[in-house]
């Protein structure tokens, strides 16, 4: 696990800013630092090292293949490299005949099994997480690849006329004369969804590389920009292309699917056994995350199943009622007999990260689970170096409650006529939320969550508005489904206006929405913010569930093993229940939540006041401000709430504050007049 960082330019030209851009993201390798230069091809690579494997000087990056052809910055783990090591010394390789190896790293490995068969079988055979910089001296080309998931971020883009890249936009803004400026589609995907979806990013001409894919730069990359579609379609000096698909592995499932539960659950226990096994291998301590839900519980049952020592595990929790999962966390860490850690988070914890929210995610980033991420991941490193997750199993097992939610509304809205949907709907969302909330209140007893009303508007609204399931599962996303905007600008087309769900071949509804969060909130939500919060205390995370093995397995499960009952994860929980007893997981599933709502209405009120202020939004010019402070004002009212629409407008303007004074220059308005901004 590390940083990388890059450019390539002119032949000839000063490559020193390769040192600012390494350095400025110490603090994901700080254990050791590298720069390699070829000032005749115009190519810098920078490397900040995380020791995992190979703690020695052998593993120190960027790295030349024995041969001399290649040059690797890289990021991640190759958890099979021991295997892939093997192969190579059966076939009398590395390249360089007679050659020893340096060391033991997996990033060594990788680079001669690279150079000995190639990249894209090389990547075949790979099992892990990545994202790495290839340059090829004899061909004068640089490759950018990710990992499967997208486990591992990865930024490309201009800035000027040089080509770079980074682990993190801030090694991208570290090279001087940045003045890229904020995009407006970018903000308003972000307000819709929390995030900013790949390949964009915040800024103009800089994209995110999406999983599973290769960019191939010529020697001439930095001579002209272009968006990543078109880097799909032509054979220009960026070209990308995919390596592995998602898509292929979900029809793959569909064409040959499990016959009985008890055969998916015998492949599912050997594919889960053999990842969370590889994924303990370090040459550091090693732990795990724990909530105590089905996900993370699964991945400690079986590390401490092949763990001679006591498996280390972590958990947080909440004095709010309704928010604390860790006694649920301790109840499952005393049956697997492992050794637990639990740390209990204040308001002032949470008061005291707000201010570092910008900086971590470099781009506004809005999934308030940020906050317990960052502070389980910062408790965790004080004990160990590496930790496991159980992220992923929700997103190929069935665990979001809008999969059974989305299909079934879609389901009854489908069969109405469109015009009687249409006046049926538009006439019933028109009824306040606060309203809907009396109304649960009256017929169910106080069952109903405090946002209900909120969730019957949208759906009336998505009733009238819907036409097809893809509108539907926007309406469980996007707080503002169905309504104007909050921002001013970036309007959506083509492949960044809506959600796909569409798997290539027919298929459940529920497997489609499944393949479309696995391709988009997936990486660019959840595993971006575990990376950015472990890495910026310096500690590794690996996820078994994403090991594409798994993936490959639980793509043939069939949908009716996945939800059953009115439930999601079937399979998984039945597997589960073979490791530890079915009472300790039996109760509704809560997520990784923090009361950050209740906190806006009352610690958080007068920082969020401030950011949403009316002048000022109206100055910046960036979000409409009637809309925003309608919003905010039902909230702090009681009437609705609004916590899922507002976090993203606060995280924009809390990062806007952070940007450095150089950003602030040259931004348009969306009516084309330039003016002062970022």
């Amino acid at each position: 696990m590390c940083g990388i960082a890059g450019l390539l330019t002119a032949p000839g030209s000063n490559l020193s800013a390769i040192n600012a851009m390494a350095d400025v993201i110490t603090h994901r390798g700080p254990d050791d630092r590298g720069v390699w230069q070829d000032p005749t091809a115009g190519v810098g690579l920078g490397h900040r090292r995380l020791s995992i494997i190979d703690l020695s000087r052998s593993g120190h990056q960027p790295m030349c293949s024995k041969d001399g052809r290649y040059v690797i910055v890289f990021n991640g783990e190759i958890y099979n490299h021991r295997a892939m090591r093997r192969e190579l010394a059966d076939q009398g390789m590395p390249a360089s005949a007679g050659a020893a190896w340096a060391g033991h790293s997996d990033t060594e490995t990788f680079l001669e099994c690279i150079a000995s068969w190639g990249l894209e079988a090389a990547l075949e055979k790979a099992v892990g997480m990545f994202a790495f910089a290839l340059w090829d001296r004899s061909a004068r080309t640089l490759r950018l690849v990710r990992d499967r998931f997208g486990e591992k971020p990865l930024y490309y883009g201009w800035v000027a006329s040089t080509f770079v890249f980074g682990s993190e936009l801030k090694a991208i803004q570290a090279l001087p004369g940045f003045s890229n400026r904020v995009d407006r589609r970018a903000v308003r995907l972000l307000a819709a969804r929390g995030y900013v979806p790949a390949p964009l990013s915040i800024f103009e001409r800089i994209y995110k590389l999406e999983p599973g894919c290769i960019l191939c730069a010529t020697a001439e990359a930095w001579r002209s920009a272009v968006e990543p579609a078109e880097a799909r379609l032509n054979g220009s000096a960026v070209r990308i292309s995919p390596y592995w698909t998602y898509r292929d592995v979900v029809v793959g499932g569909l064409e040959r699917p499990f016959a009985t539960a008890e055969e998916a659950m015998e492949a599912l226990g050997d594919v889960l056994t053999q990842a969370v096994s590889g994924q303990a291998i370090a040459d550091v301590p090693v732990g795990t995350f724990l909530s105590g839900g089905i996900d993370s519980s699964t991945v400690v049952g079986l590390l401490q199943r092949c763990s001679t020592p006591r498996v280390k595990t972590f958990s947080i929790g909440f004095e709010e009622a309704g928010y604390d999962e860790a006694r649920h966390a301790s109840a499952v860490a005393r049956y697997f007999g492992t050794d637990h850690h639990e740390y209990y988070v204040r308001i002032s914890d949470t008061r005291d990260v707000i201010p570092l929210l910008p900086t971590m995610y470099d781009e506004p980033f809005a999934d308030s689970s940020q906050i317990p991420t960052y502070l389980v991941s910062r408790f965790a490193r004080e004990s160990v170096k590496v930790a496991l997750s159980g992220d992923g199993g929700d997103e190929l097992f069935g665990g979001y409650n809008r999969y059974l939610g989305a299909a079934r509304v879609w389901g009854q809205f489908s069969r109405m006529p469109v015009s009687m949907r249409k006046a049926a709907g538009g006439a019933f969302a028109q009824i306040p939320p606060a309203t809907w909330n009396c109304v649960a209140r009256l017929f169910a007893a106080g069952r109903r969550p405090g946002h209900f009303g909120t969730k019957v508007q949208k759906a009336f609204r998505t009733m009238a508005n819907a036409s097809g399931l893809q509108d539907v599962f926007a309406m469980f996303l996007d707080e503002w489904a169905g309504q104007p905007s909050p921002v001013v600008g970036g309007e959506l087309e083509g492949r960044y206006g809506g959600f796909d769900v569409d798997v290539g071949v027919p298929a459940p509804d529920v497997t489609r929405m499944m393949y479309c969060d696995a391709m988009t909130y997936l990486p660019d939500d959840i595993l971006c913010k575990v990376d950015r919060a472990a890495m910026s205390v310096g500690l590794e995370t690996r996820i078994p569930f994403l090991d594409h093995r798994v993936a490959a397995v639980a793509a043939r499960v069939p949908i009716e093993m996945k939800l059953r009952g009115g439930e999601g994860k079937w399979i998984l929980k039945q597997f589960l229940y073979r490791l530890a007893p079915r009472k300790l997981f039996e109760r509704p599933k809560a997520g990784f939540v923090i009361p950050v709502g209740e906190w806006l209405r009352g610690p958080l009120r007068e920082w969020g006041e401030e950011l949403l202020a009316e002048e000022r939004l109206r100055s910046e010019g960036y979000f409409n401000p009637p809309l925003v402070r309608q919003r905010w004002a039902e909230h702090q009212a009681g009437r609705r709430d609004a916590t899922q629409a507002l976090w993203p407008l606060l995280m924009f303007q809390a990062w806007q504050e952070k940007l450095p004074m150089p950003s602030k220059a040259a931004q348009t308005r969306p009516d084309g007049d330039a003016e002062t901004a970022v």
